[in-house]
């Protein structure tokens, strides 16, 4: 379910990062066949909150509003010596009930004060991930990764990845399609996978002016086709060690990482819209055989790709 979202917020807020919680969920786009959402912001108390870009944000509810919710979603606010306790008690019980709670950039602080990263891997914007870490050592932080989803409790870096991890929970809950629509409205790509480093350097072409972005593309389109590092780096005009490092520098990851998750998305969409088998599913994204595709959708997206089609499928 993920129906009731809250975004919580902190003096001093940070709009940007409020904002991508208000774009993903707080608009309402069911004139277009999308779900629609019972968003809500709150605060540790209501009424008016500072803003670290100088102006005032009214906040009309506090923690009590985080009852029932489906989503707590904490944005950044920096970070604190001590945050209120009835509005982290609020937290622990929405994880309690069942809901799930993701944070923004530093929001990942108020989640350990909460202790709901006792346990768990965790993310943060790279500024703060060794402080994360030392202030909370019981959570395992992972400091290069764009988010992280330590189900019910995932955790994002700064600024965009907030976006990332928002519609990677969409996805998750509500499928590939609706994530991809959110998106496309947005005007975002529709899928960066949370183990993509943080930092993607897109330098200024080098010299030789090659982009991988035409290979990419082809890529995309010939996922059934199996294709070396070396078959890769002939059809992009690059030595192999050149288009590696190429590689990641202009995508975050390696060509591996990068084709699974291209391939896992493919099988989303014919999952929810055919009805083909899922060994044809799986010739089809290059996979070979559905052992593979269930090994695959499993650690990305934690199901079976028939459980997958059982909740997204058109039936």
């Amino acid at each position: 379910m993920l129906k009731n979202v809250v975004a919580v917020v902190l003096e001093e807020v940070h709009p940007f990062e409020l904002g991508v919680a208000c774009e993903v969920f707080g608009l309402d786009r069911t004139a277009e066949g999308l779900p629609g959402y019972e968003f809500a912001i709150a605060g540790e108390r209501p009424g008016p909150h500072a803003t670290h870009a100088g102006f005032t944000l009214d906040v009309p509810h506090g923690p009590e509003r985080l009852a029932g919710a489906d989503l707590a979603l904490v944005t950044a606010s920096g970070v604190r010596e001590t945050y209120p306790e009835p509005l982290l008690e609020a937290l622990r019980q929405v994880v309690a009930d069942g809901g799930r709670v993701l944070s923004i950039c530093s929001g990942a602080f108020v989640l350990g004060a909460a202790g709901l990263l006792d346990g768990r891997r965790s993310a943060t914007h790279w500024r703060y991930s060794r402080q994360l870490a030392a202030r909370f050592p019981a959570t395992t932080v992972e400091p290069d990764v764009l988010y992280v989803d330590d189900d019910p409790v995932l955790t994002s870096a700064g600024t965009a990845a907030g976006i990332d991890a928002c519609l990677h929970l969409v996805r998750k809950v509500q499928g590939a399609e609706v994530a991809r629509e959110i998106a496309r409205r947005m005007v975002v790509a529709p899928h960066r996978e949370g183990g993509q480093a943080q930092f993607v350097n897109r330098p200024l072409p080098e010299r030789d002016g090659v982009s991988l972005a035409p290979l990419l593309d082809w890529m995309r389109h010939h996922l059934a086709e199996e294709a070396t590092v070396e078959q890769l780096a002939a059809r992009a005009h690059l030595s192999p060690r050149t288009f590696a490092r190429r590689f990641q520098q202009e995508t975050g990851t390696t060509p591996h990482r990068w084709l699974v998750g291209q391939r896992v998305l493919l099988a989303q969409r014919l999952l929810e819209s055919t009805a083909e088998s899922v060994d044809a599913i799986a010739a089809r994204c290059g996979f070979g055989n559905a052992a593979a595709l269930r090994h695959h959708f499993g650690r990305r997206l934690g199901t079976t790709p028939v459980a997958y089609r059982r909740v997204f499928g058109e039936g």
